[in-house]
């Protein structure tokens, strides 16, 4: 499975964006996808996630009520919505999948197979 996420870019605080993950090679359709993202000097951090039928959904803290994860499976992708952006949202967003992630769904070892990442950088 490759994954090729697209999207980012440079935007003021307050601002939007919307990341695109598309995946090939094989469907995920089955699997758990999701967002990480990394500042520099910082470690990988998760942001959000989405089980296979997008009834499961799980946010970091730090984005809730902001960002928002959706999929769309007949098109073998996943997106996320990122609106209200801070300065502290400055990072390279990652987008993963795995079929076994179960519950560890904010854990970046679960998860099989991953994106290049998307370069996103918010000025305050």
């Amino acid at each position: 499975v490759q994954l090729q996420a697209s999207g980012g870019g440079s935007v003021q605080a307050g601002g939007f964006l919307r990341l695109s993950c598309e995946a090939s090679g094989r469907t995920v359709s089955t699997s758990v996808m999701a967002w990480f993202r990394q500042a520099p000097g910082k470690e990988r951090e998760f942001v959000a996630s989405i089980s296979w039928s997008g009834n499961r959904i799980h946010y970091a803290d730090s984005v809730k009520g902001r960002f928002t994860i959706s999929r769309d499976n007949a098109k073998n992708a996943e997106y996320l919505q990122m609106n209200s952006l801070k300065s502290e949202d400055t990072a390279v967003y990652c987008c993963a999948a795995g079929p076994r992630v179960g519950n560890f769904y904010s854990v970046s070892a679960g998860y099989d197979y991953w994106g290049q990442g998307t370069q996103v950088t918010v000025s305050s």
